[in-house]
């Protein structure tokens, strides 16, 4: 197919960053968790992920995405993500009210364009009913909760009962990203040598496939049909073989061993859950068949395996081959669509 021209395609990344200020924590929690605030090593201006001004400064940040050719980008944290794993959960809690305020103040500067998605501890679930609702007051469009919940706080139990049905009535998308919570992420700095690739590929892989196993066969998503999940930064290509598998057994085994649920899961995953990737070369071939309304390109700014500012030339590789009405859908249409965006001009 012929490539797609720069400035006529409008893109919306549904997964980039914002860069914390190692400090904010320190510097804005309630006086009774100052001690206990999580501490993080000094800015570095010009490496890693702040690598550019706009991870902290929005007006840099809108120069920076005309840059890469993007519109729109929706907002996750960087520091922030390893706050998922806290034990304590007033403090928890605590850090992402911090983190929420921050971040509703920097998508203010161009706000059709900045779209931020909020932080929410899930120990006490009234108290992040409260903060999902003020967060979408304020103008975020999305909650983010831990992908791998604590081990006492299983996505299998009931807990999130409530929770699941305020973000359902509230259409706030509950978002599962990588490196959140209570697992392998914990302790990455002690893998070494070949384990860490363990933890890069596989162990990323596996918190993803359980959380939406357990969400699609435990009758999350039977119990909150317009409820809707984004699966975020765990690239897609090994999705469409788990539903295949899923569906085989649950057609298999159905009548011997009921699950909670009456439709195959493959159904629940294209009604109601979404997932991103950014380099996924795998995962572009299979939009020959597959995914068109569950998929979302994303360039992962300003992190260093970011497409920016190539963006356009990664989409071209893994998308080219696709027709121009569903490239339209994974690189902007599904994206505002599930999130109700207003769609900026193409750059």
């Amino acid at each position: 197919m012929t490539a797609v021209a720069a400035g006529t395609e409008t893109l919306i990344s549904a997964d980039s960053h914002v860069s914390e200020d190692p400090d904010l924590w320190v510097n804005l929690l309630p006086a009774r968790f100052r001690d206990m605030a999580p501490r993080f090593s000094p800015r570095k201006v010009g490496e890693g992920f702040q690598n550019k001004p706009g991870g902290w400064d929005p007006s840099e940040r809108v120069k920076e995405m005309s840059v890469d050719g993007v519109s729109a980008e929706v907002l996750y944290p960087t520091l922030g993500l390893s706050l998922f794993g806290l034990d304590d959960a007033e403090l928890q809690e605590a850090c992402f009210r911090v983190y929420n305020d921050w971040l509703i103040d920097y998508c203010k500067v161009a706000p059709d364009r900045l779209v931020g998605i909020a932080c929410l501890s899930v120990y006490d679930i009234d108290r992040a009913i409260h903060e999902l609702e003020r967060c979408r007051t304020a103008g975020l469009k999305g909650g983010l909760i831990w992908q791998a919940p604590h081990p006492d706080l299983p996505f299998t139990s009931s807990h999130y009962d409530r929770f699941w049905a305020a973000a359902q009535d509230l259409e706030m998308p509950v978002n599962l990203h990588i490196l959140t919570g209570h697992n392998y992420s914990k302790d990455m700095g002690a893998r070494q040598g070949v384990e860490h690739y363990r933890g890069s590929v596989n162990l990323k892989t596996f918190d993803a496939a359980s959380g939406l196993f357990e969400l699609i066969f435990y009758g999350v998503l039977d119990r909150y049909p317009r409820l809707k999940i984004v699966i975020v930064e765990n690239e897609i290509g090994w999705i469409p073989f788990f539903l295949q598998q899923w569906d085989y057994y649950f057609r298999r085994f159905r009548k011997t061993n009921p699950p909670p649920i009456d439709r195959e899961p493959s159904e629940y995953f294209y009604r109601q859950v979404y997932a991103t990737f950014f380099n996924d070369a795998v995962g572009g071939q299979s939009f020959r068949w597959w995914g068109h309304d569950n998929c979302m390109w994303s360039n992962d700014f300003p992190h260093p395996n970011s497409t920016w500012p190539n963006s356009r030339t990664v989409i071209e590789r893994d998308l080219g081959h696709v027709p121009p009405d569903v490239r339209a859908k994974l690189v902007c249409e599904n994206v505002a669509r599930l999130y109700d965006l207003r769609v900026p001009a193409a750059v």
